[in-house]
Formats: C-alpha cells, sequence, structure tokens
C-alpha cells in the first residue's frame, strides 16, 4: 500500500453532505458509467427543478418524466421509494451521524434498490467515516488483485484479512485503491 500512496500523492478525499440529494445521487450513480451517471443525474434535478434534489420535488415528478431524464423503470422506482420514505419520516438522515456504521446500513437499506454498498457509500463520501471497507466493491476487489498479484479477484473474507492493518484508515486505503486503478498499468 505504501508504494501505491506514493504514487497517488496526497489524499483527496471529497465529501457531499449525508442527505436525501446524496442519497438519491447513489441510486442514479449504480452500475453506470460516472459521465453517463452525472448526465443522468443532471437531467433529474432540472426536470425536478430542485438543486439540491427534495423528496417533495421527486414525488411531484411523472414516472414518464423520470423516464425521460434517463432513469431506468427501476431506478425511478427506488429515487420514488426513497423520496417517499424520506418524506415520511421512516428515513430520517438527521439520525445518521448518530448511528454506529451496522446502524446506518440497517436504516438506508429499508430503500428500495438502497443495498449495503450504497449505504457503505454515504458512510464513506457523506457521513466521513474513516474505516470502511465495502467489500462488494468490484473496483477495490480489482484493485487488491492488482496490488497484491493475486490470482482472481479476492473474497470479502480475504479483503477483510488483507485491509486488517489499514485500520483506522481502511475508507481511505479504498479511496487510494480506486485511484491506483486509474493510474497507469505501471503503478
Amino acid at each position: 500500500m505504501g508504494g501505491i500512496i506514493t504514487k497517488v500523492g496526497p489524499c483527496r478525499l471529497t465529501y457531499r453532505d449525508a442527505d436525501f440529494h446524496s442519497l438519491a445521487r447513489s441510486i442514479v450513480f449504480q452500475q453506470l458509467n460516472g459521465k453517463a451517471a452525472a448526465t443522468i443525474f443532471a437531467r433529474l434535478t432540472t426536470a425536478a427543478k430542485a438543486d439540491p434534489l427534495t423528496p417533495e420535488a421527486v414525488l411531484k415528478l411523472r414516472l414518464s418524466t423520470l423516464r425521460k431524464a434517463g432513469l431506468s423503470a427501476q431506478k425511478a422506482s427506488y429515487v420514488r421509494d426513497l423520496a417517499a420514505r424520506t418524506r415520511s419520516g421512516d428515513v430520517d438522515f438527521t439520525k445518521l451521524p448518530l448511528l454506529d456504521d451496522a446502524g446506518v446500513i440497517e436504516h438506508l437499506t429499508q430503500v428500495k434498490g438502497v443495498g449495503p454498498w450504497t449505504a457503505q457509500m454515504i458512510l464513506i463520501f457523506a457521513l466521513r467515516r474513516a474505516d470502511v471497507l465495502p467489500t462488494a466493491d468490484y473496483g477495490i476487489r480489482a484493485a487488491m488483485k492488482r496490488a497484491y498479484e493475486l490470482p482472481e479477484l479476492p473474497k470479502p473474507s480475504e479483503m477483510e484479512a488483507i485491509a486488517e492493518r489499514w485500520r483506522p484508515y481502511r475508507s481511505i486505503a479504498c479511496w487510494y485503491l480506486w485511484r491506483y486503478l486509474d493510474g497507469p498499468a505501471e503503478m
């Protein structure tokens, strides 16, 4: 890991707020290329006439409008479920900082389309939790395989073993691993 840190340079992890807008953004970005997802999310905020995006603005939009913005029918239903649950108080973003990591994951995964990975991204990039290891993240798995010259993508238990020495800064290590994948192959 030391070699990766040296080649990547200083950590420039950026954060966003732990709010409806950020979680809706995370849902839109799931399994999409970053540029395409950013375009779709920009269209969504434009259609909703709300930046930051609000539950009320989303709930005013018709399904056809969400689809025209570029959301799949499934993601449109996820964003609407998040909006409805936020408006009803079932999802309460003000509670998140008070919860431990497992509590945040449990609270957010009640929303359709929000799994542990998405909740972990909120833990890292919104709640600024320093010790999160998203073992389902393909990028982290691929970076570990490459950096540690593993014969195949590591399983969660292997990832945990490798990352044990990074505690209590596994989130920072993950940022470096993501950047490592972005760099030249000889890194």
